[in-house]
């Protein structure tokens, strides 16, 4: 006798687990097909889907949102100050490079003006030390600088500067012929 009792229980559980799933079952399918019955609403002339109608949004997005535009704003903003300010700086780079090439074209002027008057107040003094007596002359080259004295006499005619190294001591002749001889031993052959 419980061996039956164990199976009627066990047909007892059997039975309701199906009507359980056969509940379900039907609520399934019944939920399908008003789902397809309910699809999306057409327009009877056009055949086109019209639009569904969003819910409002939240209000903490619509916040986060308004808030994020105000930035994007402000941010535009500042770039184009910034814009600005950097189109004046690079016209008044512009104004100040145009100054400086001007500048450095009158300095250039002034100083080949400065050269040529440099170089014709050379010319006449090396003038002057050739028409001088070569016994003068080498006593005024015997006072200068070696340096001095080698630069005058490598513009001096040769005749002129060899008459006046004849007048001069051989310890300053001697400088002045190795400072005249070395001024050239550096410059590149090639």
């Amino acid at each position: 006798m419980m061996g039956r009792r164990k199976r009627a229980g066990r047909g007892t559980l059997f039975v309701l687990a199906m009507l359980f799933a056969s509940s379900a079952a039907l609520r399934m399918g019944a939920g399908v097909g008003t789902a397809l019955a309910s699809g999306p609403e057409t327009d009877a002339n056009s055949g086109e889907v019209a639009p569904l109608n969003c819910p409002e949004p939240p209000i903490a997005l619509a916040e986060a949102l308004r808030k994020r535009a105000e930035q994007v704003t402000t941010q535009e903003a500042a770039l184009a100050d910034r814009m600005a300010a950097l189109a004046l700086a690079e016209n008044a780079i512009e104004t100040r490079v145009a100054e400086m090439a001007a500048v450095e074209a009158k300095l250039s002027a002034t100083l080949s003006l400065a050269d040529g008057a440099a170089e014709d107040d050379l010319a006449r003094l090396t003038a002057v030390y050739e028409a001088m007596k070569p016994k003068d002359a080498s006593a005024l080259f015997e006072t200068m600088a070696p340096e001095f004295a080698a630069g005058f006499m490598g513009r001096m005619r040769p005749d002129s500067a060899a008459a006046v190294m004849t007048g001069l001591s051989s310890k300053a002749a001697y400088g002045i012929s190795v400072l005249l001889a070395g001024r050239n031993a550096l410059v590149p052959k090639e």
